[in-house]
């Protein structure tokens, strides 16, 4: 019987919060405690929302007064709503509780109408999991919660495959192709120095705002330097980013971005925003290029030196690798988990 719940999305979900339980489901930890998850959720039709959910609170019931620890994920209000019943269980069979917190705004959550989900949610668990420092102090200005909160980074990727396959001359961009992202200002951006880096182009892997994207490249004549990939996985993802050289995500809010830790993974420079968790370990120049959210002016001149300067784009490769194999380094991480749980 499992010692740990591990309520969480869908495996075969896209997006963040399913990228990093299935890495933690590669460390020690998830055999030593025999964690178990109990998949609350999937995209696609609302029956099949529902279907999942019902199924995952039979599943929840039968194995909940075996289990010792429940790690409940959570991020925006619809998923924090779907977990209070996953809670109030817990509590009512005197387990111990985790929420890891892996939402991306704070004025869509804790700052948001729906403050009082989170506030409820928060004081109750034993321990409140943030992605970075910047969001403990969210966090803790909203709810006063002191040593309960805990910082833990999202893991980098180890499902880098042994293909090789040549550089080409690329900025990648990976994830959801929307607004929250930047994705237009990466185009607008690109296309201020395009006609001096013909041989260059932008890439875009990821579902959304494809259409729009191609309508704004044509708008601005980048059309033939602009390639969009639409979603991407295994085989696809993993010759993307070997064939880039550079990585840009130009995001207005993140938790821990997962595409800036797959980007490190592959030894990518990386050229983003100051969001989220980034503050914590960015060195700008060193570690990786900064330019404020919006910026595009600032952003063009960034891609600028980051093609010109061979020096600088080797460097900030190296320091990205460091990176993946040190602070966020997936044995590294789950280390962490595990010494939650036993401590709880």
């Amino acid at each position: 019987m499992p010692k740990v719940l591990v309520v969480a999305t869908s495996r075969k979900t896209r997006g963040g919060i399913t990228s990093v339980v299935k890495a933690h489901e590669q460390g020690e930890q998830w055999k030593k405690y025999h964690c178990r998850w109990i998949e609350t959720h999937r995209d696609g039709a609302t029956w099949r929302k529902i279907v999942y959910l019902v199924r995952a609170l039979i599943e929840y019931v039968f194995l909940l007064p075996f289990c010792r620890i429940v790690h409940i994920h959570l991020s925006e209000p619809v998923s924090a709503i779907r977990k209070v019943l996953f809670l109030l269980l817990a509590q009512l069979f005197q387990k111990k509780t985790i929420i890891h917190f892996h939402a991306f705004s704070h004025d869509t959550t804790i700052y948001g109408k729906y403050w009082k989900i989170y506030r409820f949610l928060f004081r109750r668990v034993d321990k409140v999991i943030v992605l970075s420092q910047l969001w403990k102090e969210y966090v803790n200005d909203a709810f006063y919660l002191g040593d309960k909160v805990q910082v833990i980074y999202n893991p980098c990727t180890v499902e880098v495959l042994p293909q090789k396959y040549l550089k080409q001359k690329q900025i990648l961009y990976a994830g959801t192709v929307n607004a929250r992202k930047g994705y237009a200002d990466m185009i607008k951006a690109f296309a201020l120095i395009a006609p001096r880096y013909p041989d260059w182009s932008i890439v875009f892997a990821g579902n959304g705002e494809v259409e729009k994207g191609r309508e704004l490249a044509r708008e601005l004549e980048i059309e033939n330097q602009t390639v969009f990939l639409g979603w991407v996985s295994g085989v696809e993802k993993d010759k993307a980013f070997k064939e880039a050289s550079i990585f840009c995500l130009p995001s207005y809010a993140e938790g821990f971005p997962m595409a800036v830790l797959d980007a490190w993974s592959y030894g990518l420079p990386v050229i983003t925003t100051p969001v989220g968790g980034i503050p914590d370990v960015a060195k700008d120049g060193k570690n990786m290029l900064l330019f404020a959210p919006g910026d595009i002016h600032a952003l063009a001149k960034q891609f600028e030196r980051m093609i010109e300067d061979d020096h600088i784009r080797q460097s900030i490769a190296g320091e990205s690798i460091r990176l993946a194999t040190t602070t966020f380094n997936q044995n590294v991480i789950n280390q962490q988990i595990g010494e939650l749980y036993r401590t709880l």
